[in-house]
């Protein structure tokens, strides 16, 4: 479990297909240096994945072809950045919201506009995905815990304050990349429920 409450950005420094058909994806991670193991959970631009190898300041993890197709880790680039998060641990601070690393999408940024100091992000909707955004709810966005500002028909607008573009990969996003999205915890089990008693 996660709180989506980046911890450090970390830099692609190896992308390696492996025989499955998956892929390594190597990470220098210096601020991680001693806090992970081998076989920990780690989110990486949102996605849950298990630390597969530890190297001097560099932490790699593999890529099913269900991780490539289902998320936005298949189109990464050496020496671009992802946002990294380690598990919550027990008793520790709880500062974002409920977020598994379990990515239900992704989406595609609309708009970037700068207005003063902070950035108004305007993102896709993902079809048949409305029912579980509302106003100043809770939305992970590439594993960033962030508040829907404004709910749009085809659309969800988020604003992003100047620690959050310095301490998470969305200062060096564009208008087209894709980002990972996991909605609300919350929101899934009530949607099951009431569909269960229907």
């Amino acid at each position: 479990m996660f709180t989506g409450l980046v911890e450090e950005l970390g830099e692609v420094v190896g992308l390696d297909r492996l025989a499955s058909g998956g892929v390594r994806l190597s990470l220098r991670a210096n601020g991680f240096e001693g806090g992970v193991q081998m076989g920990d959970s780690v989110a990486v631009n949102g996605c849950c994945l298990t630390v597969a190898a530890l190297e001097g300041g560099v932490v790699s993890f593999d890529l099913l072809q269900e991780t490539l197709s289902r998320t936005s880790l298949g189109a990464l680039e050496r020496g671009g950045s992802v946002n990294l998060e380690r598990a919550m641990a027990a008793g520790g601070r709880f500062g974002g919201h409920l977020v598994q690393g379990h990515v239900d999408g992704t989406a595609e940024i609309l708009r970037l506009e700068w207005i003063g100091a902070d950035v108004r992000l305007e993102v896709a909707l993902p079809s048949d995905s409305g029912k579980y955004f509302v106003l100043k709810g809770s939305i992970a966005v590439d594993g960033i815990s962030l508040t829907v500002a404004e709910l749009h028909p085809d659309s969800f607008v988020l604003w992003i304050i100047p620690h959050t573009l310095s301490a998470t990969n969305l200062g060096q996003r564009k208008a087209g990349d894709r980002v990972n999205l996991e909605y609300d915890l919350l929101a899934k089990y009530v949607e099951r429920m009431l569909a269960s008693r229907s």
